[in-house]
């Protein structure tokens, strides 16, 4: 009971600063979607995470690493860095849309996001890996194909998957932007609620 005591006051006694440096992180190396394209990053649904995230009590800092733009092999040059530098506890990984937007190969895609599940967790992070769907223009055969990606490697490396990012956004008009790829500020809080259930038992492991 001592010893948990002088650790108890140890930790109050931190300054604001190192209490910040020592929580754990959540990582999400995500693209325009996670980035908050086209709205006030303030209200993109990375950053409403870290408000959930303290609303739920639990320790955990965000770091949003998204870019818009980026695909896998743009995040597997990233990811190593951003490890080093953030040592997370969960990583992210909201990647492949511009994958299948450029009409690259699935092979490619796949293995991609292997590597980045592989990296993560060799780096000591918890995994999530979160799926989206491309419009329908592309044909059913390639949206289907694409998506089938992102269940085959959660399977395949055992870690949990949003299937949808944009799970009942996408299909809202109302909610995207009017390039039809990006949501609005309003869809948000949504897009956030696609990702929680699956998150939150991730962060509270």
């Amino acid at each position: 009971m001592r010893h948990r005591l002088l650790i108890l006051i140890a930790t109050l006694c931190l300054p604001l600063g190192a209490a910040a440096a020592e929580a754990p992180v959540v990582l999400v190396l995500g693209d325009s979607l996670s980035a908050g394209y086209g709205i006030d990053t303030e209200r993109g649904w990375v950053a409403q995470l870290a408000a959930r995230i303290e609303r739920a009590g639990l320790p955990h800092r965000v770091v949003n690493a998204s870019l818009s733009g980026e695909t896998t092999v743009g995040g597997l040059t990233r990811l190593p860095a951003l490890v080093e530098r953030h040592r997370p506890a969960v990583l992210v990984i909201e990647l492949g849309a511009n994958d299948g937007l450029r009409g690259w190969d699935f092979a490619v895609m796949r293995e991609n996001l292997t590597r980045l599940v592989v990296q993560g967790r060799e780096a000591g992070a918890r995994v999530l890996l979160i799926g989206v769907r491309l419009p329908p223009n592309y044909g059913a055969s390639y949206t289907d194909g694409f998506q089938a990606v992102f269940m085959e490697v959660a399977a395949e490396q055992g870690v949990p998957l949003v299937p949808t990012l944009l799970k009942g956004v996408a299909e809202d008009w109302s909610l995207m932007q009017a390039d039809g790829l990006h949501p609005t500020a309003e869809a948000q809080e949504r897009i956030l609620d696609n990702v929680w259930p699956t998150l939150q038992p991730v962060l509270a492991d």
